[in-house]
């Protein structure tokens, strides 16, 4: 066997499977938890992101040991543990994006003859809605303002533009607010 085999063969045998599996799902914990807990943060669950802070912390100091003290003599672990991470957001984010933590703001900018039923049907799900009469480019528009939670805002916004296909809409997250009617949501420790 020639040089270039035996370090390929080296570089793929140097760690068990057992350990390279290890620092693989254990890097896609941690950071599946680091996204989270930046995205919880960020909408202000502030104890929740500590806790979640203190798993990751603890999941990530035996990790990056084991990798340091031994991707010298098996480097394959530095390139599973890069793998981990990207898994890890990657895995983080959907995650996130199904929990669906906080709240939105969504603006619709919609025709004056479909305000309506519209607004109807945003206020039959219980929803406070501010409208106003708005001028766009051609012709009377309505802008309508409302805040919801984040979870089930596709379906929302699916059956708005089932009722007007026209309609533009923009989200934006809402970390903090008070007062008005928004659908009551189970919180998480704030």
């Amino acid at each position: 066997m020639n040089k270039m085999g035996e370090i390929l063969i080296n570089f793929f045998t140097a760690s068990p499977w057992y350990i390279l599996l290890f620092v693989f799902v254990a890097k896609v914990v941690e950071v599946t938890l680091t996204t989270v807990r930046i995205i919880i943060v960020n909408r202000g669950f502030k104890l929740s992101g500590a806790i979640v802070s203190f798993i990751e912390v603890l999941i990530w100091v035996f990790v990056a040991s084991q990798v340091v003290k031994d991707v010298s003599t098996a480097p394959l672990l530095g390139v599973i543990y890069a793998l981990g991470y990207a898994v890890g957001v990657f895995v983080g984010t959907a995650i996130e994006k199904k929990l669906a933590f906080g709240k939105v703001m969504l603006n619709l900018i919609i025709p004056l003859e479909s305000e309506p039923q519209v607004s109807k049907y945003i206020r039959d799900l219980k929803i406070g809605l501010t409208t106003i009469d708005a001028k766009g480019l051609n012709s009377k528009r309505v802008f309508l303002i409302l805040y919801t939670n984040r979870k089930n805002i596709e379906l929302l916004k699916k059956a708005v533009l089932c009722i007007e296909p026209k309609a533009l809409i923009a989200e934006n997250d809402v970390v903090t607010m008070s007062g008005g009617t928004v659908p009551k949501r189970v919180k998480l420790i704030k």
